[in-house]
């Protein structure tokens, strides 16, 4: 093992040119490092001056790469020779049986470093430098040490194929194209290459979207089984509290329905669960024809590339649905609400007294709210700290601050999918909902128009349709404000507000007691709307900005 790691060090500190450690070591633009005078005076040698390539891996650049001495390469240098490792043991030079061996070398041979499929032949270090050095063998094309070259040359003229005939789908050589392969369609080896290669990516890609489409059926089906668990779960639990409400009169009736339920229950699942299992041996069997496919895409000869392509398996059809249809769970449901009916036929006496009951306790809950503040001290006490939620954030609003500033940009932002977020609306909305009294102010800069709102939760996210904004439909409320003045809106109705401007506007709620108001601060804090409704719902702030004004913003203000 020590001799092995010896091994990889001296290659990696060597000049591919002398083969020898690096003198004054450079790097050069495509990552390739070389002695300094061996670099030079290989470009200097060459026969187009313009033009200056790696004799690694033949990139070009243009105009001639500044040569500057690696300071770190040159340390690493220094360290290697202070440690006597000069040089690589022999016997790790020379071609085992696993290896390729040069096919120059005479006697005991060494291994290969590069294959040739021009010559076709492979070398070892010292006999591929003329490869790096003689112009005419420059423009040839090495590759990995490969066993397979002979199959690059045309068993019958004994010359390289270089050529693709496209008619009979075989490699030929020159020579062939004067015979038995005459008249027909024929192209270089490289531009077959190219085309078959798009094919390739073409399947590759088919594969991986497959594979994409088949694990969201997967996790579809994992919800069912999800879904399936909990409505039996629950319709199981509604059943023995209805049947426990009926005492023991029909406690038989309660032992039959769950065992019918649990019966129905497993049945889904092992439906599901079987399903689930073909798809994902499927997909097993996906990924190993992705990874062949990876594999010949990798393949840097032609020839190989071409002769291991027709021996691809085709593609066979899926044996599933790409979507999984989710059937709605009516059965537990069902059993549930005939349970409920029963029941609701012995409520039906009680039911004006819980009526009855119910308003008391609404109006009990209204009177013991505490009142309405008065003062801007007063409001203080019930200031709440908002943060936004940045799963629902615009794609082209920065949240900053901790979440508590948002900021128009011309950028999108890197957010990931989800279904909380407003795809077609600059809007966002708070992280965690409001259900007591709370106040908080904001800041507006900027031009343009901004909105200061509290919503449902279900309010619409996708897509450009007007339920998404803030106070077009039932689910929301807002303040609109421009620098002429404010409008309030709510439920496709909007009305003028009058009051001093501000850029600074104060929202105080009392989700219980149904008090939304918006105030203007300044020295003053003076009331701009108040509305009083009943909320069926948690509320959630929200912010919404015009997208065409780069830099408008507004900041949630740290009042404790």
């Amino acid at each position: 093992m020590a001799e092995r790691g010896v091994q990889l060090s001296q290659e990696k500190f060597s000049c591919s040119i002398c083969l020898d450690l690096l003198k004054d070591p450079v790097t050069i633009p495509c990552g390739h490092s070389y002695c300094m005078n061996c670099i030079t005076d290989h470009w200097d040698a060459g026969t187009q001056k313009e033009v200056y390539s790696c004799p690694q891996c033949r990139k070009e650049f243009t105009p001639r790469p500044v040569l500057e001495k690696s300071i770190v390469l040159t340390g690493f240098v220094e360290d290697l020779k202070k440690t006597g490792l000069q040089a690589a043991p022999v016997d790790l030079c020379y071609a085992g049986p696993e290896d390729v061996a040069c096919d120059v070398c005479t006697g005991k041979k060494r291994k290969a470093v590069k294959s040739c499929l021009f010559c076709p032949a492979s070398y070892c270090r010292d006999h591929l430098q003329p490869h790096y050095d003689a112009p005419p063998l420059k423009k040839h094309k090495l590759v990995n040490p490969s066993k397979n070259l002979q199959q690059n040359v045309c068993s019958r003229h004994d010359e390289v194929m270089k050529i693709f005939c496209r008619t009979d789908q075989q490699c030929i050589c020159y020579l062939c194209t004067m015979d038995e392969h005459k008249g027909h369609e024929t192209v270089s080896l490289a531009a077959e290459r190219a085309k078959k290669q798009k094919e390739v990516q073409v399947r590759q890609q088919q594969i991986q979207q497959r594979i994409q489409d088949q694990e969201k059926d997967v996790k579809l089906l994992q919800q069912e089984v999800e879904a399936i668990n909990v409505s039996a779960d629950k319709a199981v639990e509604d059943s023995e509290k209805i049947f426990s409400e009926l005492i023991r009169l029909i406690q038989k009736r309660s032992s039959d329905v769950k065992q019918q339920i649990r019966s129905q229950q497993e049945t889904e699942v092992s439906r599901v669960k079987e399903l689930q299992e073909k798809l994902e041996q499927e997909i097993t069997e996906l990924k190993r024809k992705d990874a062949e496919l990876e594999q010949l895409s990798d393949t840097e000869d032609h020839s190989q590339f071409l002769l291991n392509y027709p021996s691809l398996s085709a593609l066979s059809e899926s044996t599933h649905s790409s979507s999984i249809n989710i059937r709605p769970l009516r059965c537990f449901e069902d059993v549930t609400a005939a349970v409920s009916e029963l029941r609701e036929k012995l409520q039906d006496i009680l039911r004006e007294t819980l009526i009855n009951i119910s308003l008391i306790v609404t109006e009990e809950d209204v009177l013991l709210s505490e009142p309405e503040p008065k003062t801007r001290a007063e409001f203080l006490k019930c200031s709440q700290e908002i943060t936004l939620n940045p799963n629902t954030a615009y794609n082209n609003l920065l949240l900053s601050e901790g979440n508590r500033k948002v900021t128009v940009m011309k950028e999108q932002q890197s957010y990931p999918d989800h279904p909380d977020r407003f795809t077609d609306c600059a809007q966002v909305l708070s992280s965690k909902s409001l259900t007591e009294r709370c106040y908080w102010e904001v800041e507006w800069k900027g031009g343009g128009r901004a909105n200061i709102a509290v919503s449902y939760k279900n309010i619409r996210r996708a897509g450009r349709s007007n339920e998404c904004l803030f106070g077009v439909t039932d689910k929301s409320w807002s303040l609109r404000l421009e620098t002429n003045g404010y409008t309030f809106y709510h439920n496709k109705s909007k009305t003028p507000v009058s009051g001093p401007f501000s850029s600074r506007i104060g929202v105080y709620l009392d989700h219980r007691a149904g008090i939304l108001s918006f105030y203007s601060i300044s020295d003053t804090m003076t009331l701009l709307h108040r509305v009083q409704t009943t909320f069926t719902q948690p509320l959630y702030a929200g912010i919404r900005l015009r997208p065409l004004f780069n830099g408008s913003s507004i900041e949630f203000v740290n009042l404790k």
